[in-house]
């Protein structure tokens, strides 16, 4: 299989707070380039399907490639009418990639058919990976035995002094990285906040922060590579 799934969210704010919130644009345009240069076709899904809120701090400051990506009005246009989650067919794909920004959060963790589509994709010899918040959806994933997909599981994730450096911990609806430890995880970060970090446990893919997707994006191509 030569397709990847990647997986953005719908939600727009902090929950009730009326600050906005959205997919971070770079973590898709890294993967998505990165990917499609390794000779792989990629998926996009929402939980819910339909629009995609861009996060209005991703979109300020942002390099070539995400540039170009923000001027195709093909692409953009399909961020506004995205599949839903529960239509997807997992079989299809060697891998599913969640994304992040801070919406995810919201919805990325409850919803079952995201659950359903990474168990049965790593059950099949795919690949399950992350960035950023993108770790959000990790947390509730179980295998067909009952066990949860990051027990025991070398795992990294947006970092609570990152919320901090983000200005952001007090509107979050959780801290990441204590999550993830409390599901068994085991959680590692670069030591400087908002640098670039990845870790691979076997099959399980996953970047800090923002700055991270292209070195993500590495392991995801040498993983599903690997014989």
């Amino acid at each position: 299989m030569s397709r990847i799934l990647a997986v953005v969210t719908n939600q727009a704010t902090y929950g009730p707070d009326p600050h906005r919130t959205g997919l971070w644009i770079a973590e898709l345009v890294h993967f998505h380039a990165g990917a499609r240069r390794a000779g792989f076709e990629v998926d996009i899904v929402s939980p819910a399907g339909g629009r995609v809120p861009l996060d209005p701090r991703s979109t300020r400051w942002v390099d070539k490639e995400v540039r170009g990506y923000l001027d195709d009005r093909a692409f953009m246009s399909a961020l506004d009418s995205t599949d839903a989650a529960a239509d997807v067919d997992p079989d299809r794909y060697a891998a599913i990639f969640y994304t992040g920004g801070h919406g995810v959060m919201w919805d990325f963790p409850s919803s079952a058919a995201l659950q359903r589509a990474a168990r049965r994709i790593y059950e099949n010899g795919g690949v399950v990976s992350s960035v950023c918040h993108g770790a959000s959806a990790l947390l509730n994933i179980t295998l067909s035995d009952g066990s949860l997909l990051v027990d025991g599981r070398t795992v990294t994730g947006f970092s609570t002094a990152e919320e901090r450096v983000a200005l952001v911990k007090k509107r979050v609806p959780f801290l990441l990285e204590d999550e993830l430890r409390r599901r068994g995880a085991r959680y590692v970060r670069g030591a400087i906040p908002m640098t670039p970090f990845a870790t691979a446990d076997g099959r399980l893919v996953t970047g800090q922060n923002p700055f991270s997707t292209k070195a993500v994006t590495t392991k995801i191509i040498e993983t599903l590579h690997r014989p």
